[in-house]
Parts: C-alpha cells; structure tokens; sequence
C-alpha cells in the first residue's frame, strides 16, 4: 500500500538518449496527491518520453524516477498495478461492443466474471455510454471512443492515470467532455498526469504546469505564476508598413522586451503591467517618433504567451 505522504510522481535528473540524442535531459518532476499535473511542451520535447519511462514502456538512461511510491525499474509489476494510460490513439477492438471491450480488459486485468460485469456496468453510466452499450465500437464518435478508452484505464482503480494527449483530434465540444471526466478524476482523489499541446486545456484542468523544451524543464508553476513570468499583461502594436515594423522589432529586440513578432501582420507582442502609465511608456520604447505604430490593443497575458517566450529557443534553465 502506498503511503499517503509519497508524491504519487517524482523524478530525479531523469534522462533518454537514443545513440548520440538526448530526448530527456535531467528531468526533475514532483506531482502532489490528487491533482491534475500538466506537462507542456512544443513537438520532439520530451513529453512523451517521459510518460512512457513513468509507465515503465521504456526505461531511462540515467536519473531515478518513482510512481504510487515504487521504482519504475525495480518495481515496475507494482508501478503498473497502480497506473493507467490512455494515448492519444484508441485501443480498442472495432468488431466488439463497448461493454464487451471493457469485460474483455477487466478479464485480462484479473477481474473475476461477475466483477467485471459489475465493473463494466459502473464505468458504462459513468462516462454516460449506457445506452450505447451493445453497439460495435466502430459505430462510436471520436470523442464516446475516448471516453470509453479512458472508462477502460479505471477498471483497476488506478492510483494516477497518465493521459498522453487524450484530446488529440477530438472536435470541441467532444474535448470539453473530456475536461469535465478529468475534472471528475481529481474530485475523486485521482492523480491525473497530463500531457498536452492545446494550452488551453492546460489552462483550465492543470492544478500545476511543468513546460518543458528540447528535453529541459524551462518554467514550472501554476498556470498564474508562469504568466507572471512573462507578464501581467501583453500590449498588441501593428506597426503601419513593412520599415516600420522592423524598425520595432530592431528598438524592442535590444531591451528583450519583445514576447513575438508576426511578419506576416506586422504585428509584435511587449510584455506590460497593463497600467496607463506602463502602456504609454512602452508605446514610447517601441515608437518614439509617434510614426511607426498604426494600432494597439491591451490583452491578460495567456499560456500562449509563456509557450511562445520560453520556448523554441536557448533558455536560462531552472
């Protein structure tokens, strides 16, 4: 039995080569009890790599890392008995039922043939695919063959469930679903360790946020302490013509104030308090000539904002 107090996830300089290619480089994680962690990051970053050494699919070329308490190497039957994982493809079998994939999978995990029954029936009303019970899966919508996936990783009753960009080619209103399930997870007690690319999700569902770049950890906090990191706020300028907008860009490169530039609208991002007097100030940082801007706008900054200053580039690691 795991003890309470044992963080559900923790790594320790965790690291993945391939030959000559770091994937992972000196990871360290600490996940709380009961909360949604999300791991963030661009493609080729590292985040699934590191749910698949977390789930012990694969094992790290240094560092340590531990699950529900257990070595992901020493313990790995124990470290799979108290996990779930669900991808972002669907592991089901097309030519069966829902209700028979999920007495299928309870079977393999060692559920007896009245238990599975019984487990199979809980998880149908839970996730609200009672009444399509009996079709084939084949049948399904994207977003009843993820629930169904994810009713299918709950059959062992597992301590953390691993979710490697669950909502992955869903549509909308398939994905908000999908949120309020892991947001039922969490008030459960359940770890959720999450991994996405739609900052959004991260946003809304993540009681704690690890970003992550070329298999570094770059900025870890709540969704509020990284947007501090970058601002308050973001003041929007569209610079009037092609000169001028370099121009800009040239004045605001050298004090780093720029979060990004878009040629293709002439538009540049500057971090700001979002005060009059901040505005204003930076207004003048960027035109002093009152020439080179056409419009401003003033928005909160967002996750957008955090991904696209930390990452994608050399960054001072923390």
């Amino acid at each position: 039995m795991t003890i309470q107090h044992t963080p559900p996830v923790e790594t320790v300089g965790l690291t993945k080569k391939y030959g000559e290619s770091t994937v992972l480089d000196g990871l360290d994680l600490r996940v709380e009890r009961g909360a949604v962690f999300a791991l963030l990051g661009p493609n080729g970053a590292g985040k699934t790599t590191t749910v698949r050494l977390l789930a012990t699919l694969t094992r790290p070329s240094a560092g340590t890392a531990r699950v529900a308490g257990h070595d992901v190497l020493a313990e790995r039957s124990r470290v799979r008995r108290a996990i779930s994982l669900t991808g972002q493809f669907v592991a089901l079998d097309d030519k069966q039922s829902g209700a028979e994939n999920l007495r299928m999978m309870g079977r393999l995990r060692g559920l007896s043939r009245p238990a599975a029954r019984q487990r199979t029936a809980e998880l149908l009303e839970r996730f609200d695919l009672t009444a399509a019970a009996h079709r084939r899966i084949e049948t399904y919508s994207g977003g009843m063959r993820r629930r169904l996936d994810l009713a299918a990783g709950l059959l062992g009753d597992p301590e953390i469930v691993f979710l490697d960009e669950p909502t992955t080619g869903l549509d909308p209103r398939s994905r908000k679903e999908l949120w309020q399930l892991v947001r039922e997870l969490r008030r459960g007690g359940t770890t959720v360790f999450l991994t996405t690319q739609y900052l959004e999700e991260a946003d809304r569902l993540a009681d704690r946020i690890a970003l992550v770049d070329g298999g570094r950890l770059v900025a870890e906090g709540t969704a509020d302490e990284l947007k501090s990191q970058v601002a308050g706020h973001r003041l929007d300028v569209i610079a009037a013509d092609p000169p001028a907008y370099l121009r800009i860009v040239e004045r605001t490169e050298k004090q780093s104030r720029r979060l990004h530039h878009i040629p293709e609208t002439l538009t540049i991002g500057l971090p700001t308090d979002g005060s009059a007097a901040g505005v204003r100030a930076l207004l003048d940082e960027a035109d002093p000539d009152r020439r080179d801007i056409l419009r401003f706008s003033v928005h909160q900054a967002t996750l957008d904002d955090v991904f696209l200053a930390l990452t994608g580039k050399e960054h001072q690691h923390v």
